[in-house]
Formats: structure tokens, C-alpha cells, sequence
């Protein structure tokens, strides 16, 4: 049987329904294969009915036409789930769920579930600091965090499938120069090849022709990549996520930070960075500032802040230009 929230939200007898399957609910997940969908169902139908939820937009909200943020399409997995539920042998039944995301906190307060599963990767920002966390928390709910892939091997081949297709869509807006305003605009999509889920952060050098040009050529980008591969936060666990880690904490995080990505790129590729301009779409933390008081780029350029101005004091008195563009 599938549910759809806009026809739930104001019956409470339909809510109490659900609740009186006794399911464990998998909240809308990111984009998974098969094989995982399959493992899932083996995993929780043995032991209680599953409610499935499939989100009604195409993307992870907030990371929209980004293709490793792509929401599991409810057509993929449709005829598994109408498969399984045609075996007369199994008394346990899957039944689904449809609803936009933003509307997951109002599902989990109305509706009770014996678990919910959470497939990572299926929200922006760390789990802890949204809205549905506080609810299952209040509620004395329990929930566990799930890999979106079968095995270490989907994990590695799902990041070299996408990072082939994202890294050609940022291709196709490379230029031989840029003003300005392109160059930030550069540093944020440098910033959606990355698969940390909690913040994108996107980094670009230029260097001027001339002292009084205002075009600027492309030299090299980076962005926060999280380590040892993309995909290993979402298949291990989150470090923020399993740490309960404030917003700026600098002592979790799986990814090794933009500025650092691309100074270690300039090492590699013996690029010099004297007389350039760094374009950031977040202001460097703390220990980045740190390091780039050691570096001969001579301007930064940034949107938003970070750490109350540490970088700004420190960079400034290492006689680096600052200059926030927003």
C-alpha cells in the first residue's frame, strides 16, 4: 500500500494507522542500488513490516542538480517492493510513503515507528542539527545511521561513476579568463565536487596579466574532499554525525579543507603561487589561515565568514590582502 503525506498530514485516524503497522520506517534515501535496496529488505522485513519513504524531489534539498546528491527514485525501486510484497509466503508487508523533505520532522512526531532508519547521505548538514533529530530525541526515539552502499567496492566504483560525470559538468564552464564575480562564481561550483554533505567549500587562484587588469587566468581549484575517498564518510560514518560535533568544530571532520587541497595540487603540479589571488566561498579556518601565512598568494577573496575574523586578523598581519565580496 503507498501513503502520501498530503493526504495524511490532517487525519489522525490514517496516521494511526501506520502506527498500528508496528514498521521500521527508512526515511527517504539518497540514491542506492538494487543490491542495496535488496540487503535492506532482507535486513528489517524478517523481523517487522517497513514503511519505505521516497522523497518527492529529485535532489537532496539544498544540494539540488548536484549527481551525488540524487534522491532514490521511487520508480527504481517499485517493482522489488511489489515483488516481495506478492510472495504469499511473508506475512510482513512493505508499504510506502511519499513526501517532501522538509516534511520528514512532521512524519516522525505523528507517526510511531518501531525504528527509523537514516541512509547517509540523504541530508544536508550533520544529522544532529536539523529538526528531525531534536523530535526523535524528545520522543525517545530510536534511529540508526546506514550506509547507502553494499560494500566498500560500490562505494569506490559510485565515486568513480559521478566524479567522472561532475567534474565534465564543470569542465563545460571553464574559460581561458575571468573577472571577478567569475572567479567567486567558480570557487562555488569548485565547491559541488565535493561529497562532504555537512559543508561545500570551493577554492580558486588566479593571477592577473597585469597589476591593473581586471581579468584573471585560471591557475587551479580544489575543494573540500573528503579522505581517504568521497564516498567513505557516507560508507563508515560520519566523524560530526558519530561525534555530535558543534557547528565549527575543527577537531571532526572527514575532509582535508579546500586551501589545503589546493596548495598541496600547486606542490604537486610545482605551480607558483606568488602575486595570486585566492577565491573562497567561506573564509579559511583557523589552521588554513595558519598555513596560508606561509604561502606567497598575495590576495584573498571570500563571501562568507568563519571563526570571528581570526583569518582576517591573522592573514592581515602576515601583510596579505583581505577583501570580503558578497
Amino acid at each position: 500500500m503507498n501513503f502520501d503525506w498530503n493526504d495524511l498530514a490532517f487525519s489522525d485516524r490514517k496516521k494511526n494507522n501506520i502506527s498500528k503497522l508496528y514498521s521500521v520506517f527508512i526515511a527517504a534515501p539518497r540514491d542506492i542500488s538494487i543490491e542495496r535496496i535488496t540487503q535492506l529488505i532482507k535486513t528489517y522485513l524478517p523481523h517487522q513490516n517497513i514503511t519505505f519513504g521516497f522523497s518527492k524531489e529529485q535532489y537532496v534539498e539544498g544540494f539540488e542538480d548536484q549527481p551525488q546528491f540524487k534522491m532514490l527514485p521511487k520508480e527504481k525501486a517499485q517493482s522489488l517492493i511489489d515483488k516481495v510484497n506478492s510472495n504469499t509466503k511473508e506475512s510482513r508487508k512493505i508499504y510506502t510513503i511519499d513526501y517532501f523533505q522538509r516534511e520528514l520532522p512532521f512524519i516522525l512526531q505523528d507517526i510511531d515507528f518501531t525504528d527509523v532508519i537514516l541512509v547517509r547521505g540523504s541530508w544536508k548538514k550533520a544529522f544532529h542539527t536539523l529538526p528531525s533529530y531534536y523530535i526523535l530525541t524528545k520522543r525517545k526515539r530510536s534511529y540508526t545511521f546506514v550506509s547507502p552502499f553494499v560494500s566498500e567496492k560500490e562505494a569506490h566504483e559510485y565515486e568513480s561513476e559521478i566524479n567522472h560525470d561532475i567534474h565534465s559538468w564543470l569542465q563545460r564552464h571553464m574559460s581561458n579568463s575571468y573577472n571577478e564575480a567569475a572567479m567567486l562564481d567558480l570557487a562555488h561550483k569548485s565547491a559541488k565536487l565535493s561529497f562532504d554533505y555537512i559543508y561545500q567549500t570551493g577554492v580558486v587562484i588566479g593571477r592577473k596579466a597585469t597589476p591593473k587588469s581586471k581579468k584573471y587566468s585560471l591557475l587551479l581549484g580544489g575543494y573540500n574532499k573528503v579522505v581517504p575517498y568521497q564516498t567513505y564518510a557516507m560508507h563508515h560514518g560520519n566523524s560530526r554525525e558519530d561525534n555530535f560535533s558543534p557547528y565549527n568544530d575543527l577537531n571532526h571532520y572527514d575532509t582535508v579543507h579546500a586551501e589545503v587541497n589546493l596548495v598541496l595540487w600547486a606542490l604537486r603540479k610545482r605551480k607558483s603561487l606568488k602575486g595570486t589571488t585566492m577565491f573562497i566561498n567561506l573564509m579559511p579556518c583557523p589552521t588554513c589561515a595558519r598555513m596560508l601565512t606561509q604561502t606567497e598568494i598575495e590576495e584573498f577573496v571570500y563571501q562568507e565568514d568563519h571563526s570571528n575574523g581570526y583569518a582576517i586578523e591573522m592573514l592581515t598581519a602576515a601583510g596579505k590582502k583581505i577583501r570580503r565580496v558578497v
